[in-house]
């Protein structure tokens, strides 16, 4: 018996393994999930950020007053009106807020990841239910940082639309955007959409961490630890969770786009409510279809996108003299 715990020890001590043993301090481990979450977020920010912009404008513009024909003619005319910068509008909030917001996103992750595990069993995998409730408590704390990032970014990306529909201009820029609507509406003004943001969040990012540990469990080679998955594997890993975070939660996001893409007073918006957004969109603009607008779009960057942040988070957590 005495052996036997010996024996495990070794193998905990030979782990390099996704949990922090108790021998790495809490700054040591929290600086390494900062450094690789931060350009985990530049770089999806780079790879992702066109497609999101043709997501967002299919989103919302005007059922009636419609700008886009579909996918096709959306970059077709983003390109011919706004040139390859207006793949990248709103950019700079994403690329400043992406890198805050993955540091975040990772921090709380392996943090949660660890609280699971507990003391006396740091070093070894959890099972692959615990790592989908990870997701969900993630999710939920993610969401106080995403929230505001995501509105100020959407503010920008529809402009063009509302340009095109005859409306005026209000932003020059997704910091001009984030400047006027804190001042204008105070902290609860970044916050528009929240609670929308928290329904695609929880259970979109249980998915996000949960399929991707599952996979990435299953590519592990006979023998071999968590850090012995090939870089194929840990891409189409980070591929699959990615796309499944989209696919299984696509129309919260809709839902989500359209209550930030209202007017940022609240007198006027046109959404009261999470219910009365969801009864609109169906009854007002086209049934069930009307939650997929976008989708195309949304699930051509997923997988790229996803397994470009995975891979740079786990690569850098793995070599980081930290």
């Amino acid at each position: 018996m005495a052996d036997s715990k010996i024996e495990d020890s070794q193998n905990i001590e030979e782990l390099p393994a996704l949990i922090p043993t108790s021998e790495q301090s809490l700054i040591r481990r929290t600086l390494k999930n900062i450094v690789s979450g931060t350009f985990s977020g530049i770089a999806v920010c780079l790879v992702g950020h066109p497609f999101d912009t043709l997501k967002v404008r299919l989103q919302t513009q005007p059922v009636d007053r419609p700008v886009y024909k579909g996918l096709l003619d959306c970059f077709v005319k983003t390109m011919k009106w706004e040139g390859i910068g207006g793949l990248y509008k709103g950019v700079g909030s994403p690329i400043v807020g992406q890198m805050f917001f993955r540091a975040t996103l990772f921090t709380s992750y392996y943090q949660i990841t660890a609280f699971f595990a507990g003391k006396d069993h740091l070093g070894q995998r959890l099972t692959i239910p615990e790592y989908f409730l990870c997701g969900m408590f993630t999710g939920s704390v993610a969401a106080l940082v995403e929230g505001p990032i995501d509105l100020f970014k959407s503010k920008m990306q529809i402009q063009i639309v509302r340009a095109k529909s005859g409306e005026p201009v209000m932003y020059k820029n997704v910091f001009h955007a984030a400047y006027v609507i804190v001042k204008r509406h105070g902290i609860r003004g970044a916050y528009q959409g929240l609670p929308a943001t928290w329904v695609r969040n929880i259970p979109a990012n249980s998915a996000f961490f949960g399929f991707y540990e599952l996979c990435r469990t299953m590519a592990i080679p006979e023998g071999g630890t968590i850090y012995d998955v090939s870089p194929m594997a840990l891409l189409a890993a980070g591929g699959t969770g990615g796309f499944l975070y989209w696919f299984l939660t696509y129309p919260t996001d809709v839902i989500k786009s359209s209550m930030q893409a209202d007017d940022s007073v609240v007198e006027k918006r046109r959404f009261k409510s999470i219910k009365d957004c969801i009864r609109k969109l169906y009854y007002d603009e086209g049934g069930w279809k009307r939650f997929y607008r976008g989708f195309t779009p949304c699930l051509m960057r997923s997988i790229p996108a996803n397994a470009t942040l995975f891979f740079v988070v786990e690569t850098l957590r793995k070599y980081l003299p930290l």
